[in-house]
């Protein structure tokens, strides 16, 4: 075992703290990863604040990382040191269920190992990457193209995959109308990656203060959805809707933007139900449906692509001792558009 720096929650109420974590000796396929960036999702402040369910304190989290490899076990063929890699929302899985079979770790049926506050198989509590260094199974850790700015690409592992991918399975592109709820962290992902598609991509935010943001980011259009004109003027008009908000919305209003056919997809998560009425849907068959992250193999085509594009998330860059004060930001929405920790301040 090795003691590392880190920044922990000790309770659902209490700041977050600086710290030391132990991770496990490096296995035959292991990869030692010295995190250089670590990006704070939304996720983060659910889950330390239990607001999705128990959590085991102290408790380390953080699942957008990037990093440089620092040692491999023996038995590691697909990275080497010295190389630019990053994790994600998981560090394993079954392996042997038809979603993994199918490259869909994301839905192990078997039940995949979280980055943190998952069990791992040695029996701990994962703990994740507001850490100096991180311990992964050589086939969850990412290639990360030196194209994309280092400190910008953590956000990449978690807000970029959770909208490419039901992006890229709904077949947003050329001749489809997407809709992006919210110009949050994921939102403004969802924005970015739709547009490149080259998906007709429009903005439906509380107000429009954002506004110049999102047309920079490729939207063609932007709405308020304080205003209630916008729900009789865009009444039947989207193929796709991608819901990136934490919070609950009036599901009624927004299935009916939808055409025929079109599908909701929920990837923000509040900790309340959404109300979802029969008629919205049955009227236009229309769907709803959510998302989750993506595969390891699908995330490597995400980096690749937004490498390709020169898609990087927009980020504010932050010591280790202003994750307290950014969570509260983050909370308030006064953040454009995701914190990344230098994990330098921690060592």
């Amino acid at each position: 075992m090795r003691t590392v720096n880190a920044i922990a929650a000790t309770s659902a109420t209490d700041p977050l703290v600086r710290t030391t974590i132990e991770r496990r000796d490096l296995g035959a396929r292991d990869v030692l990863i010295e995190i250089r960036y670590a990006g704070i999702c939304h996720s983060d402040i659910h889950t330390v604040r239990s607001e999705w369910g128990p959590v085991a304190y102290p408790l380390t989290v953080g699942h957008e990382i990037v990093g440089r490899v620092a040692e491999v076990g023996p038995d590691v063929t697909r990275h080497a040191v010295g190389e630019r890699v990053g994790v994600g929302c998981m560090v394993n899985s079954c392996r042997e269920c038809e979603a993994c079979r199918d490259g869909q770790e994301q839905y192990c049926t078997g039940g995949n190992t979280m980055t943190y506050a998952g069990v791992d198989r040695d029996g701990t509590v994962t703990q994740g990457g507001y850490s100096t260094h991180v311990v992964v199974d050589e086939d969850f850790v990412l290639r990360v193209p030196e194209a994309i700015p280092y400190e910008a690409a953590a956000p990449l592992l978690c807000a970029g995959i959770t909208t490419y991918s039901p992006l890229r399975h709904w077949k947003a592109g050329p001749g489809s109308k997407v809709a992006v709820v919210g110009l949050g962290g994921l939102g403004h992902m969802a924005v970015k990656i739709a547009a490149a598609l080259g998906a007709e991509v429009t903005v439906l935010s509380q107000t429009l203060n954002k506004k110049d943001d999102g047309l920079a980011f490729g939207a063609e259009h932007y709405y308020a959805t304080g205003d209630k004109a916008t729900f009789q003027a865009l009444q039947n008009t989207f193929d796709l809707i991608i819901n990136t908000v934490s919070a609950p919305i009036k599901m009624s209003s927004y299935l009916r933007l939808l055409r025929l056919d079109g599908v909701f997809v929920t990837v923000g998560a509040p900790p309340q139900p959404l109300e979802v009425p029969a008629f919205a849907l049955i009227n236009s068959r229309r769907s709803f449906a959510g998302s989750n992250i993506g595969g390891i193999a699908e995330t490597q085509e995400m980096l690749d692509f937004c490498a390709e594009r020169g898609i990087a998330p927009e980020v504010e860059v932050i010591g280790a001792d202003a994750v307290n004060e950014a969570y509260e930001r983050v909370l308030a929405s006064d953040v454009r558009y995701r914190f990344v920790i230098d994990v330098d301040t921690l060592r």
